[in-house]
C-alpha cells in the first residue's frame, strides 16, 4: 500500500479504504466490480458510502432536507457550545455572591457539569442506538431549556449547582451524537480529476451547488466545533443584568432549539441495505450476493418494505419506531470496546487534550483578567472570547477545504483509493499553532505584555490550532469507524469530560500556586508529546 500506510492481511473488507475515482477509470477499484457502484446525479462521482435504494435513506435525503438538518444540529451545537462557558467570566464574583471560594464554585458549578456529560455521553448515545436519535435531541432540549430557567430562578447553591448538573446531563447528546448524526447524513469527500471536474462543471454549470450535497465529513466536523466555540454575550448582561437574565436568555435560545429541532431534524438512523465498497480482495459481481452487506443500523429483524417517501408530517413524529435489537445495556458498555482500536485510543488522548485544554483555560480567564495589572470587569472578561471566536471562524474557513484537499491529493497519488489516514497530516497544523499559543500565553501572562498579546495573539493561535485538529479527530475517527461512530464518540467524550473535570479541581490552584508560565509551559510541552503519537498512526 503506497504512501507508507501498512496493509491489511486479514480482513476482507477494510474499514475507510474505499475508491474515490470517476466511473471510467476501473483500474483503480480493486476487486470492486464499477458496475455495481451508483453515482451522484451526473454519473461522475462514486458515492461513498453507497446508499440504498429507498427514498428515506438519509443519504437519498434532497438537498435543502440535508441542509436544514444540518442548520439544527449547527445552532444546537452553538447553544450547547454557549451554555458551558456561560458564567465562566463571572466566576470570580459568582463565588462571592454564593459565599463560596472559587476553587469551590468551579469544581462544583463546572466541574459537576462536566462530569454530568461525560455520564450522558454513555447514556444518551445508548439510547440513541436503541431507539433513534431523535426522541432522545428532543428530551435532551427540553432538559436543557428546563435547567436554563430553573438555574435563573434558584437562589440557592445547592439548587444552583444542581441546574447546572443536570444541565450539563443534557448537553451530552450535543457532544457525542452530533459526529455520528453528520455520518448518517452526509458523504465522504470525493475525488475528481481535472478532467471529470470539467465534465462536471459542464453539466452543473454551478457546481458548488450539487457538489456540497457531497460535502465530505472534514468540513462537516470544522463546522460542527466552530459552532460550538460560539460564545454569547452573557458578560454584558451579567454586568449589566444579573446572572438570571443571563439564564433566562438561554433558556429562550434552547426554545427555538427545540422548535428547530421538531420542525427539520427528523430521525436518521437507518437501516441500509447497500453495498460496501470498502476496498476487499473479493470482487464484487452483481452474482456476489455475500458482498452486499447491511450496513450502519440494524432494526431489528425486519426489512424496509414501503419504498415510498415519508412526507414532512410523519417526520415530525417525536419517535419513528426504530428499535435495534441490541441490549442497552451492552450498549452502554460496547464504546470501552473499542479503546481496542488504535485509531480511537489515539482520538482519545488528542480529542482529550484539545478540548479540556479549552475548559482549562475558560476556567481560569476569570482569575487572571479580573486580578492586576488588567483588572478586568466581568464585560472585559467575556470580551477576550470575541478572539477565540474570530480565530475558530479563520480555522473552520481553512480546515474543511484544507483537509478535503489534502486527501484528494493524497487519493490521487495513492491511485485514486482513499485512506483514513490522509486525515492525518492536519495534525501538524495543530501541533505548531496551539503549543506556540500555549507557550506564548504563558509567557505573555507571566509578563504582565498588553492585553493584545495574550487576548488576540496567544489565544488567538490557541483557538486556531484546536480547529484544525479536532476536524482531522473527528473525520478520522468517523471514517475509521463509520457504523461505530456514535459509540467512539461517546468513549471519547467520556474521558474527555472526566479528564476535565478533574481539571476543574486543581487548575485555578495550579495556577495560583506555581505561576501561569509554569502551568501553560507543561500544558504547551503535554500537547507536543500527545500529537507527536500521529507519527505512529
Amino acid at each position: 500500500m503506497p504512501l507508507g500506510i501498512l496493509d491489511d492481511t486479514t480482513l476482507e473488507h477494510i474499514p475507510g479504504t474505499a475508491p474515490l475515482n470517476a466511473l471510467g477509470d476501473t483500474a483503480t477499484y480493486t476487486g470492486i466490480d464499477p458496475g455495481l457502484l451508483k453515482h451522484d446525479r451526473t454519473g461522475k462521482i462514486v458515492l461513498v458510502p453507497q446508499p440504498s435504494d429507498d427514498p428515506n435513506d438519509p443519504y437519498n435525503w434532497s438537498r435543502t432536507k440535508k441542509e436544514l438538518f444540518t442548520i439544527c444540529y449547527g445552532w444546537g451545537c452553538g447553544c450547547v457550545g454557549a451554555v458551558g462557558p456561560l458564567l465562566g467570566s463571572a466566576f470570580v464574583p459568582l463565588a462571592a455572591e454564593f459565599g463560596v471560594s472559587l476553587a469551590t464554585f468551579t469544581s462544583a458549578v463546572q466541574g459537576g457539569a462536566i462530569a454530568a456529560i461525560a455520564v450522558g455521553s454513555l447514556v444518551f448515545n445508548s439510547l440513541a442506538v436503541k431507539y433513534g436519535k431523535r426522541p432522545v435531541y428532543l428530551g435532551t432540549t427540553i432538559g436543557l431549556l428546563v435547567s436554563c430557567f430553573w438555574g435563573a430562578a434558584t437562589t440557592s447553591f445547592p439548587s444552583f449547582v444542581a441546574s447546572r448538573v443536570f444541565c450539563g446531563l443534557c448537553m451530552a447528546p450535543m457532544e457525542a451524537l452530533v459526529p455520528a448524526s453528520i455520518a448518517d447524513v452526509w458523504y465522504v469527500g470525493l475525488l475528481l480529476s481535472q478532467e471529470n471536474r470539467l465534465q462536471y462543471d459542464q453539466v452543473c454549470p454551478r457546481a458548488w451547488v450539487p457538489y456540497r450535497d457531497l460535502q465530505s465529513r472534514g468540513l462537516g466536523g470544522g463546522l460542527t466545533w466552530q459552532f460550538r466555540s460560539l460564545c454569547s454575550p452573557a458578560s454584558a448582561i451579567i454586568e449589566y443584568g444579573s446572572y438570571h437574565a443571563a439564564l433566562y436568555a438561554m433558556g429562550g435560545a434552547f426554545s427555538v432549539q427545540l422548535i428547530l429541532i421538531f420542525l427539520w431534524m427528523p430521525e436518521s438512523a437507518f437501516k441500509r441495505e447497500a453495498l460496501n465498497i470498502d476496498t476487499g480482495k473479493t470482487t464484487v459481481t452483481l452474482e456476489g450476493k455475500p458482498d452486499l452487506e447491511l450496513v450502519e443500523h440494524v432494526w431489528g429483524n425486519r426489512t424496509p418494505t414501503s419504498r415510498s417517501s415519508h412526507s414532512w408530517f410523519q417526520d415530525l413524529w417525536p419517535y419513528s419506531g426504530y428499535v435495534n435489537h441490541v441490549s442497552f445495556w451492552n450498549t452502554l458498555i460496547r464504546p470501552f470496546y473499542l479503546l481496542g482500536s488504535p485509531a480511537v485510543i489515539w482520538a482519545v488522548l488528542l480529542f482529550t487534550i484539545c478540548i479540556s485544554w479549552l475548559v482549562g483555560i475558560s476556567l481560569t480567564l476569570s482569575q487572571i483578567f479580573s486580578a492586576p495589572p488588567y483588572s478586568f470587569s466581568v464585560v472585559g472578561v467575556g470580551a477576550t472570547n470575541l478572539s477565540s471566536f474570530v480565530a475558530s471562524v479563520l480555522g473552520t474557513l481553512t480546515a474543511g477545504p484544507l483537509v478535503d484537499g489534502l486527501i484528494t491529493k493524497m487519493s490521487k497519488m495513492n491511485g485514486g483509493i482513499f485512506e483514513p489516514e490522509f486525515r492525518l497530516p492536519i495534525m501538524v497544523t495543530y501541533l505548531i499553532f496551539t503549543s506556540t499559543g500555549f507557550f506564548a500565553w504563558g509567557q505573555a501572562s507571566y509578563a504582565k505584555d498588553p492585553w493584545p498579546v495574550s487576548v488576540i495573539v496567544c489565544l488567538g493561535l490557541i483557538n486556531f490550532g484546536i480547529q484544525l485538529g479536532t476536524t482531522g479527530v473527528v473525520s478520522y475517527v468517523v471514517d475509521c469507524h463509520r457504523e461505530k461512530a456514535g459509540e467512539a464518540f461517546a468513549t471519547m467524550n467520556f474521558i474527555k469530560n472526566m479528564f476535565a473535570f478533574g481539571l476543574s479541581f486543581y487548575i485555578n490552584d495550579w495556577i495560583a500556586i506555581q505561576g501561569v508560565r509554569n502551568c501553560f509551559f507543561t500544558i504547551g510541552g503535554i500537547t507536543i508529546g500527545i500529537t507527536l503519537f500521529t507519527i505512529p498512526m
